[in-house]
């Protein structure tokens, strides 16, 4: 039960990474975080941490391409004020001619239409109250291509219109539509499960870098976009490590 007037935060693939940091700074900032993932045993976890910390949180299972059980998991919120649409990953790096279409089809499942899913169910919540926030965490994947990412770019490309377009559509509503597209960040399992548990080659993306960005650094931009006072709408947020000037021209040290 959330306490009255505590405002809501709904925060999708939080079981590590950006999703976990993220919840952890929402709680810290006065949301009640409900912890969405596949993985129940993990936003379980941080969700008794989060507890014991004198936060408040939820932990829900849930898997976004799951249409029914999005519906479900909404209509048992008694409100939302923030809907975090973090659930998302890349999987392989074959170039357009020899890319798994299979890889290319889970991509465009969990990226754009759990992202649709969960902003559909939960956009009645958020339109009841006074200042409802959406965040879209799309990737410079959403606004540049590279070789070798096709699949990823082309879901990335999609997700970041469908948070352009619905900015369009819902304007005059009191929700706000924001749009966090991280560069390279280095993560527990990002690269790892894009290669399928390859650590070498996971590991190559990062060698050289001094300091890529971390899960932290972005969940601290995701927080203060919405904390932003109600009338302040951050259309994108693009934030790169300063060693990575583009998808392509990244400084090594080695």
């Amino acid at each position: 039960m959330t306490a009255v007037g505590t405002p809501v935060a709904v925060v999708t693939g939080a079981s590590s990474g950006i999703g976990a940091a993220t919840a952890r700074q929402l709680a810290g900032a006065g949301y009640h975080v409900f912890l969405t993932a596949r993985r129940e045993d993990r936003i379980a976890a941080l969700a008794a941490e989060l507890t014991a910390a004198g936060h408040q949180a939820t932990a829900r299972a849930l898997d976004v391409t799951d249409r029914a059980a999005v519906d479900a998991f909404a209509s048992g919120l008694d409100r939302c004020d923030v809907l975090v649409n973090n659930a998302g990953g890349a999987l392989g790096a074959d170039p357009v001619a020899t890319g798994d279409p299979d890889d290319w089809r889970r991509m465009f499942e969990v990226n754009v239409i759990g992202t649709l899913h969960t902003t559909q169910a939960l956009l009645p919540a958020l339109t009841a109250g006074d200042c409802g926030t959406v965040v879209v965490l799309t990737s410079t994947a959403g606004h540049a291509t590279y070789e070798g990412g096709a699949g990823y770019v082309a879901a990335k490309h999609a997700e970041h219109v469908l948070a352009e377009t619905l900015r369009l559509e819902i304007v005059g509503t009191p929700v706000r539509v924001i749009e966090i597209a991280p560069g390279m960040v280095k993560t527990e399992e990002f690269a790892t499960t894009r290669f399928r548990g390859d650590t070498e080659k996971a590991a190559k993306i990062y060698a050289g870098v001094a300091e890529p960005l971390t899960a932290d650094d972005v969940a601290d931009t995701i927080t203060w976009a919405v904390t932003r006072p109600p009338h302040v709408n951050v259309d994108l947020l693009v934030v790169r490590p300063r060693a990575q000037a583009s998808n392509t021209k990244v400084h090594r040290t080695t």
